[in-house]
Formats: structure tokens, C-alpha cells, sequence
């Protein structure tokens, strides 16, 4: 038998030869890939809603291909196009005799015979219609069919099959003429789609209407003979209207579009959006910026994350405005001012580390660091004010004074490590004004911050006291993506949750400007940390909040920096904020991360630790190591017996002398803290026969020690003077002022006078009745 074999192949071998190279040739006739066409990105809510795609780059909508065809579809397209189509292997001989019998008698080429799998290979090659195209594409269709399922070409054909104009493949068809998904098209629908390939001039509105209608009927109808449909689906479906006008693809989320392609151009999308809380926060922003461009305020931002699965779930990168105000920019990814939305973090840190107390007080006076000289939105101050509070108020004096206790490099490194990388400039760039909006970071870097903390601190009162290494991660855009948090430890990554918690704690209660008239339109019923934000020259307003379950981030502004007077983050992103929210589900207020707090007893006044003469109250603080004093401001004193003059035991007669516990602040906060706080009082005078000249009544409030002026002009080249002011506990006191040794002026009740000295180092002397003196130092230029 082999010899026979052997003899045979060498007698045929040329035979054998050509046969052997028309069937590699046949094998490797087919392409490995048909359709080289690019795609539209295409993104779809969670909920699979359509939120926006992209024109490929040959100007056609094509949808990238689906993984699967509905039924009604299927059944539809094979019952108008090839009957047989799961029975013949690419092609149908019966129905080409029939073609070439009918073509032949009529001289026209009245009648086809192209079986799906045929149309598949023309739609991908392109050709003109000939007679060796036709072969071609017979040969190209058997070897489509040893390559391929039915169900693979049916999806081939479905996925690039024309639509009319630039609409190409079922999916895309499906969203432009119905604005629904393939799978949720009637039977009506489904069998328009199906007809339509056929002749896709049809579909364009009021062009041959009736005919597109007659085609679909008669599709129908052959589904109820077939027994695919029953009566009174036909019946309701023959009833249905053909698509009027093609329906227009979502523009309104066009920079999550636009962002999302940078990487995954040409793919099909499925987000992480949620299309309720999309439509409400695109809602929000329409309403608004109606209002906001009567003010000539043009652009804002709105981003949702949700805290617990680190996911995306609204994304409204701009308003809708006009090209003319910048509406194609993302201002969720653009790089500005972060105004004052920085300082809860501060206040976190410094707990963290130990460096203050929740309410402890911190100065607010006026403060001169070198050339920097900070101010207060309202230019007052406080004297003296509680962390707390500090930050409720969102003072600056405060702020800056916290931020060099705490060191800038250490601030700096800390919002690294939370997600700005817009802070990136050495931190002299950036010096105090870092904590006021000298350094630019991003609505999505800042929102992602806050989600973060909130994040650590869920987690850490889930887990049983433990945090996750990659807690602080960028949010996530994707539905399917996998959230990976890292390992477990009771190790803290950054700031330990009873630090968040307490500066969460602190931002639930903002304090508003007098003359917000409209809060009450957007205080909600929900419990939000929140905290707002304006740049210099009113550039940027921002609100930043935090629920158990959301973290809600706004931006308003013009995207070309256009400052507007009287913008801020309260009065204009504020209400955009509360706005958003109340279309959230309520969820339930953080828990209190009880193993990493501790309840001490402090100062009822000044919130440090108490110390024996202190008034207590209980307060949580964080569990980790706290450097700071027992309260300074509570004092042993003696006084008289008519409780006015202090005096001491070696100055006073021992039947005449009580003692007392004053609470005393430094004059110079003194002198501004009791203007708000009417119950401080003075500490009485020090009786004539008892002064000590070196006992502290006054202090210089500007300027500070060895400070340099450079002397300015008016208009009418007059030198401008320096303004020296000074505190005293007596607010009647008389003092007297001395320019370098030179009586100047005496003042009373308000010490404060203007002197224009000679270039060069001075010394300013005052000196009050008792004869207490103070000095400073100053240097003009």
C-alpha cells in the first residue's frame, strides 16, 4: 500500500504540486484580520446608559464591536437576508441558480444571492461589484466559515453593516435612531435595523418613509408565519412608527469622554458613573451657571466620588457654556489656586503629630514673617482663637502662624504623599502663602485627597484598628476595575483616624460671612464636612465636602482667570455643593475611631492641658504622644483687699492680701481678644508700692522686632510714615513715646502713632505711668 502511494505521488507530482499550493493558498487566503476600520470610544454608565462617544477617524460613527447580538435581532436579520444561513458552508448554490435564472430572463440584475457570510467579505474588502468580485468573495466566504462560528460572522456583519450617512453596525444604529441598546429594541425596531443595511438611504427623514415601513412589515409578517412572532406582537409591532430624525449622541459629558480616550482610544467603556447622580449633578451645573453668567461667571466643575469603592460616580467637567468661555476645558483636571482649601489638612497634621490640642488657642494678631505680612478675608482679628474655630472661620493669621510651627517641608511633603502633585516646587517657591493658595493643584487631586481620609477612616473602624498600605490611591473611573487597598497594619500611613476624625469633625459647622443672606436656600439636612476656598483676586471658589459615603468636590471661576469681585468658595461653589448633595442618599455620620483617641481633661478657656488653676472640661483628642504645655494663661495672683491692685508679699500687709487665679493673655492678644469676649477681664493694676518695673503690662502688636521699611511715596512725593501700635493691659493707661531717646507723642486708649524717622536703625521706647517701658528695634531703607 505505501509503495502504491509512493508510486502514485511521484507519477502526479506536478498534479500534486498544484493541488497542494491551491490549498495552502486557499488556507492562507483569508486575512487575519477583515475589518482594519478605527472606532468610536464609546462610554456607558453602570447603569449601561450611553453617555457620550466620539466620530472615528474616518469621520464614521462606529461603535467598537459587541461581544454579543440580542435575539430578536438575530432572528430578524436571518429571516430578511439568508434563511439558510445556519445550513449552507458561505454560500447557497440553490439560491445562485435561482439569481442567475431570474438576472438572466429580466437582463437586470434583479435578484441576489450573497449569504451573510458573503456580505461580511464585501463589507470588509470594499470592491466594486463584479463578477470576480463575487467570486472572490464566494471563495473568501467558505474559508470565513472554517475559521469562524455562525454566531462569530453573524456578530462580523451586525458589528459594520451601513446604516445610512456615517452610521455604521448595529449597536451604533441602535443608540442614533431609537436612543436605546440593541437588546432593549422591539421586535418592530429590531426588524427596522434588520431591513435597513439593505438600503440604507431610506432612514434619512422624509425620503421614501413608506417604503422603509413596507420593508419592515413584510419582515414581520414572514416572522408570524414562521412562527417566530404570534399575532398580537405583530400586530402592535406593524402599529409602531418609523424613527422620524436620528437621535442625538450625549454632548453634555464631553471632558469625561475627552479624558477617558486620552488612553483608551477606540474602546467601548463601561464607567463607573452612575447615571442617576450624573443627570442631577449636570442639572446643578446648568442651573448655576445660568445664574453665575449674569456675574460674568462663566466656567464650574462638579466631581463625585464614592468613598467606599474608590469609584467615579459623577464627572461634570465644565458648564455649558460657550467656545468663547472655554467650555472644551476640563476644569476638574485643570491646575489652580487651591485658596484656602488646604487648612483642615494642617490642623489634621498638627494633631497628628502632637503640636496642638482640638481647641486650644492659637494667636491672631497682626503678624509680620520677614516681607510677608497675611491678613484676614475680614482684616480683624481675634486676639486669640481656638484651632478649631480658626479653622471654622478659615482665618489666615492663624493658618500661617500654625504652618511655620509645623515646617513647611513637612506640610509640603505631606501633600505629596496625599495626591497633589501640582505642589511640586521647592517650598521656597512657595514659602507661608502655601497654606493660603500660593501652590495649584487640581478639583480632581484635591477631591481624591479628602475621599481618601475619609476612606482611612471608614476603614480603620471596619478592620478592627487597622489601615490599608494603599489607602491613598487615585479614584477609579471603571466599573469592572478591581480595588486593591494593599495590606492590613496597624501602622498609619499618614495621619491616624483620630486626627481625621477630629479635623472632619471641625469643618462640619463652617461659620459664614455676615452678610450671607442666602444660606439658609442651601443649608442642608445632611451631616457634611466641608470646606471652602478663594484664591487671590477672586479667581477660583472652591467646596470640598465629605460624607460616610461621598466626597463631593466644586470649582467655579472663569477658565481663563479672570478674577471677579466678591467671588468666594462660600457664597458661589458652596451652594453648588449642598446642591449636589441633597440629590445623595442620606448615609450616617463617621464612626468615632475610639481606640485611637483619648479623653483628657483641659483648660475650660484656653483648650490646652489644664493645669491645677484651670477650669476643666473633658475633650477627645488623638491617642499619640502631645507635646504641648499646660495651659500658660492661668495664673496665681494676689490682690488687695478691694480686689483692684495686685500685690505681693513682700509689699503688702499680710491681712491685706487675697489670692486670686486670673486667666491672662499676652497683651497684644489681649488688647483684641477682649473686644470679642466680653467676660475677659484685665488683670488689676499693680499697686504704686508694689511695681516691678519688669513685670509685662504692654507689647508692641506691630511691628515686629528688627523689622526693615522701605519708606514710599504719595502722589505728591511726600514720604508715607510707619504706623507703630502697642497693647496695654489698662486700656486708660497714659504712655509715652520716644524716638530714639526724643519724646514723640503720649497717647491714651489707643496707642497707636505715625512717625517718618531718617533712613537708618531707630529704637522706639513707650512707657507707661508705673514707669514699665518696652523696646523695639526697627531699620528703614
Amino acid at each position: 500500500m505505501k509503495t502504491k502511494i509512493t508510486s502514485y505521488c511521484l507519477k502526479h507530482k506536478l498534479k500534486l504540486s498544484i493541488g497542494f499550493m491551491l490549498c495552502f493558498w486557499y488556507f492562507l487566503f483569508l486575512p487575519t484580520h477583515l475589518f482594519k476600520e478605527d472606532y468610536s470610544t464609546v462610554i456607558f454608565s453602570k447603569n449601561h446608559q450611553l453617555l457620550g462617544a466620539t466620530i472615528a477617524s474616518d469621520e464614521q460613527w462606529r461603535f467598537p464591536p459587541s461581544d454579543s447580538i440580542p435575539t430578536k435581532f438575530k432572528q430578524c436579520i436571518r429571516y430578511y437576508e439568508d434563511e439558510y444561513f445556519y445550513n449552507h458552508p458561505g454560500f447557497n448554490p440553490v439560491a445562485i441558480g435561482k439569481a442567475i435564472i431570474t438576472n438572466y430572463k429580466t437582463g437586470k440584475n434583479k435578484r441576489g444571492a450573497s449569504t451573510l457570510t458573503q456580505q461580511v467579505i464585501r463589507l470588509s474588502r470594499n470592491k466594486k461589484r463584479t463578477y470576480t468580485e463575487k467570486f472572490i468573495e464566494l471563495i473568501w466566504a467558505t474559508r470565513l466559515e472554517f475559521s469562524k462560528s455562525k454566531d462569530e460572522i453573524l456578530k462580523l456583519y451586525a458589528n459594520h453593516a451601513p446604516y445610512g450617512g456615517n452610521v455604521v453596525g448595529l449597536e451604533m444604529a441602535s443608540w442614533r435612531y431609537f436612543g436605546t441598546s440593541p437588546e432593549k429594541l422591539s421586535w418592530a425596531e429590531s426588524a427596522t435595523l434588520a431591513v435597513l443595511p439593505n438600503a440604507p438611504g431610506l432612514i434619512f427623514p422624509g425620503k421614501n418613509k413608506h417604503l422603509l415601513q413596507k420593508k419592515r412589515d413584510f419582515l414581520l409578517l414572514k416572522l408570524k408565519q414562521k412562527g417566530i412572532i404570534d399575532e398580537t406582537t405583530y400586530q402592535l409591532s406593524i402599529q409602531e412608527n418609523i424613527p422620524k430624525k436620528p437621535v442625538a449622541i450625549p454632548q453634555e459629558n464631553i471632558h469625561l469622554i475627552s479624558h477617558i480616550n486620552q488612553t483608551n482610544n477606540g474602546e467601548r467603556i463601561e464607567t463607573s458613573i452612575d447615571d442617576d447622580i450624573q443627570q442631577q449633578a449636570l442639572k446643578s451645573v446648568a442651573k448655576f451657571h445660568q445664574q453665575y453668567a449674569k456675574n460674568n461667571i462663566y466656567n464650574l466643575a462638579v466631581l463625585v466620588i464614592d468613598i467606599d469603592t474608590k469609584k467615579v460616580v459623577s464627572y461634570v467637567g465644565n458648564s455649558p457654556t460657550t467656545t468663547k468661555n472655554e467650555k472644551f476645558v476640563d476644569m476638574i483636571q485643570a491646575q489652580r489656586s487651591t485658596g484656602s482649601t488646604l487648612k483642615p489638612i494642617l490642623y489634621m497634621g498638627m494633631l497628628n503629630s502632637g503640636e496642638i490640642l482640638p481647641n486650644m488657642l492659637v494667636p491672631d494678631v497682626p503678624t509680620q514673617i520677614q516681607e510677608y505680612k497675611p491678613q484676614n478675608y475680614n482684616f480683624t482679628y481675634s486676639g486669640a482663637i481656638s484651632a478649631k474655630k480658626a479653622l471654622a472661620k478659615s482665618l489666615n493669621i492663624p493658618a500661617v502662624r500654625m504652618l511655620r510651627t509645623y515646617g513647611l517641608h513637612k506640610f509640603k511633603s505631606d501633600l505629596n504623599y496625599l495626591g497633589l502633585n501640582g505642589v511640586h516646587k521647592p517650598v521656597d517657591h512657595y514659602g507661608l502663602t502655601l497654606i493660603l493658595g500660593g501652590a495649584e493643584s487640581s478639583l480632581w487631586e484635591l477631591t481624591n485627597m479628602y475621599s481618601n481620609l475619609a476612606s482611612t477612616l471608614n476603614h480603620y473602624n471596619t478592620n478592627n484598628g487597622s489601615y490599608f498600605s494603599k489607602e491613598h490611591q487615585e479614584a477609579s473611573f471603571y466599573k469592572n476595575s478591581i480595588l486593591d487597598l494593599g495590606e492590613k497594619s496597624i501602622a498609619k500611613n499618614i495621619f491616624d483616624a483620630g486626627s481625621i476624625y477630629l479635623g472632619l469633625e471641625a469643618i462640619t459647622e463652617l461659620t459664614r460671612p455676615e452678610n450671607d443672606k442666602e444660606w439658609k436656600h442651601y443649608n442642608s439636612s445632611h451631616k457634611i464636612s466641608w470646606k471652602t476656598g478663594t484664591s487671590f483676586g477672586n479667581k477660583d471658589a472652591w467646596s470640598i465636602g465629605v460624607t460616610k459615603k461621598y466626597a463631593i468636590g466644586v470649582w467655579v471661576g472663569n477658565a481663563d482667570g479672570e478674577g471677579i469681585a466678591n467671588m468666594t468658595g462660600v457664597n458661589f461653589a458652596a451652594p453648588v455643593m449642598f446642591d449636589v448633595l441633597e440629590s445623595l442618599p442620606e448615609n450616617d455620620w463617621f464612626d468615632k475611631p475610639i481606640d485611637e483617641l483619648q479623653e483628657i481633661e483641659v483648660c475650660s478657656l484656653s483648650g490646652h492641658k489644664a493645669n491645677p488653676l484651670c477650669p476643666t472640661t473633658k475633650e477627645w483628642i488623638p491617642l499619640t504622644n502631645n507635646t504641648t504645655l499646660l495651659c500658660p494663661y492661668h495664673q496665681k495672683i494676689y490682690i488687695d483687699k478691694k480686689q483692684k491692685h495686685r500685690v505681693f508679699k513682700n509689699c503688702a500687709d499680710g491681712n491685706t492680701i487675697f489670692p486670686a487665679t486670673w486667666f491672662v493673655l499676652p497683651p497684644n492678644q489681649a488688647w483684641y481678644y477682649k473686644k470679642q469676649n466680653a467676660n475677659y477681664q484685665d488683670i488689676p493694676p499693680i499697686k504704686k508700692s508694689c511695681l516691678d518695673v519688669n513685670n509685662s503690662v504692654m507689647d508692641f502688636i506691630s511691628p515686629n522686632e528688627n523689622t526693615n521699611f522701605i519708606l514710599t511715596k504719595d502722589f505728591d512725593e511726600q514720604i508715607n510714615p510707619i504706623v507703630i501700635k502697642v497693647s496695654h493691659q489698662r486700656s486708660d493707661e497714659q504712655l509715652f513715646w520716644y524716638l530714639d531717646h526724643t519724646y514723640v507723642k503720649t497717647t491714651t486708649h489707643h496707642h497707636e502713632i505715625a512717625i517718618t524717622p531718617t533712613i537708618g536703625k531707630h529704637q522706639i521706647t513707650v512707657i507707661d505711668q508705673n514707669g514699665n517701658q518696652i523696646k523695639r528695634n526697627i531699620n528703614l531703607e
